[in-house]
C-alpha cells in the first residue's frame, strides 16, 4: 500500500495506531486528517493534513491516491465507508458501537463489488473479544460465550469514549462473575453493550453476553449504582451529563491494566497488560497491514484472520495471551 488515511489520529487509539502503521508499513505514506493538523500527534514518517470528514468535498479530496482508511473515531462513520468502498478503497473501523456495524454491513455487496474490505470489530473490544471468543467455541460443545471485560479506571480516556460509556448504563441487565488473570482474579460484572455480543450470535452462532468492570472495586461499585435505571435516565439529562463527563475526565481511581476473558463451557481464554488504548491501536495497525491479503467485503474480524497467530503476534508487543483448552 502506498497511502493510508487515518480518521481520529489525534486521539490515544489513533496515536498508537500511526505509531504502529509507521513501524510496520515504512514505505507507504501514512497520513493523520483532521480539522486541526496543529493538533495532530508528532510520529515521525507520518503526515498531518486537514479534513473535515463533514464536508463531502473535503473528503472526497482527501481520498485522492489512499489505498486504506483506518477510523478511529466516530464520525458519520457509514458514509465515510461507502465514500471509500465506492472508490475501491478498503476501510477499517475501531468502533465499539453496534449500530454503525449494522449500517456499515448494508454495503458489502458494493465492498465485493469494488473488491475492497471494510474490516469491522478491530480492536480490544470489539476485536480481541471477538477471537477469544472464535478459539474458545472451537474448542468448546456448548453454543454459549461470556466475556467479560476489565478496563483501567485510572487510563485518561478522551472526551467521545467517556460519553459512550456514560451513555451505555442502564441499557443491559445482568451480573455474574469471571475469573480474570492476575492480579485480577474473581469479579463481578456488569453487562455493558459492547458491540461484540451481538456480532457474534451471528458470525458464530453463539448466545453471547459481555460484562464489564473496572480494575477499582470502588470504581466498579460506582459504575453499578449508576446502571440503575432511574441513576441512568438522569445520567442523560444535558446539564447532569456535563458535569459527570468532567468528573470523569478528572478522576482516576485505578490504574492502566486491562484484560479481557472469554469463556465457552470448559475452553477458556485471556489477554491482558496495560493501555488498552495502546492494544486497540496496535490491533487496528496488524489489519491494516494484512489488508492486501484479505477477501473483499464487509466482515468482521473473527472472519478475516486466524484468532491463534492474529493474537500471538498482538501479544508480542508486551500483552499476555492465555488460550487455554
Amino acid at each position: 500500500m502506498n497511502r493510508v488515511l487515518v480518521l481520529g489520529g489525534y486521539g490515544a487509539v489513533g496515536l498508537h495506531a500511526v505509531t504502529a502503521l509507521v513501524a510496520h508499513l515504512p514505505a507507504t505514506n501514512v497520513v493523520v486528517a483532521g480539522r486541526n493538523p496543529h493538533r495532530a500527534p508528532r510520529v515521525p514518517g507520518s503526515t498531518a493534513v486537514r479534513l473535515d470528514a463533514a464536508d463531502p468535498g473535503d473528503l472526497s479530496t482527501a481520498l485522492n491516491g489512499v489505498d486504506a482508511v483506518l477510523m478511529c473515531a466516530e464520525l458519520d462513520n457509514a458514509r465515510v465507508a461507502h465514500a471509500c468502498l465506492e472508490r475501491g478503497i478498503h476501510y477499517v473501523d475501531v468502533s465499539a458501537s453496534h449500530h454503525l456495524h449494522v449500517e456499515i454491513e448494508q454495503l458489502d455487496e458494493l465492498a465485493s463489488q469494488r473488491q475492497a474490505t471494510a474490516a469491522l470489530s478491530v480492536g480490544l473490544v470489539p476485536g480481541v473479544s471477538n477471537l477469544l471468543a472464535r478459539h474458545c467455541v472451537e474448542q468448546s460443545t456448548t453454543r454459549q460465550v461470556h466475556i467479560g471485560v476489565l478496563l483501567g479506571s485510572g487510563e485518561r480516556h478522551g472526551p467521545a469514549a467517556l460519553a459512550w460509556t456514560l451513555d451505555g448504563l442502564g441499557r443491559l441487565e445482568g451480573t455474574w462473575t469471571m475469573r480474570f488473570p492476575a492480579p485480577y482474579g474473581e469479579r463481578t460484572v456488569h453487562r455493558f453493550p459492547f458491540s461484540d455480543q451481538y456480532t457474534l450470535s451471528s458470525t458464530l452462532d453463539v448466545a453471547a453476553s459481555t460484562g464489564l468492570c473496572l480494575d477499582s472495586r470502588l470504581a466498579t461499585a460506582l459504575l453499578a449504582a449508576a446502571g440503575r435505571p432511574g441513576i441512568a435516565r438522569s445520567l442523560r439529562r444535558p446539564r447532569i451529563r456535563r458535569i459527570v463527563l468532567d468528573a470523569l475526565a478528572r478522576t482516576h481511581l485505578g490504574g492502566d491494566g486491562f484484560a479481557v476473558t472469554v469463556d465457552s463451557g470448559t475452553s477458556q481464554a485471556s489477554f491482558s497488560g496495560h493501555q488498552q488504548s495502546r492494544a486497540t491501536g496496535l490491533a487496528a495497525a496488524l489489519l491494516v497491514r494484512d489488508l492486501p491479503a484479505l477477501p473483499s467485503g464487509v466482515r468482521h474480524i473473527e472472519h478475516l484472520v486466524e484468532p491463534e497467530a492474529f493474537l500471538t503476534e498482538l501479544a508480542a508487543s508486551g500483552f499476555l495471551l492465555d488460550l487455554r483448552n
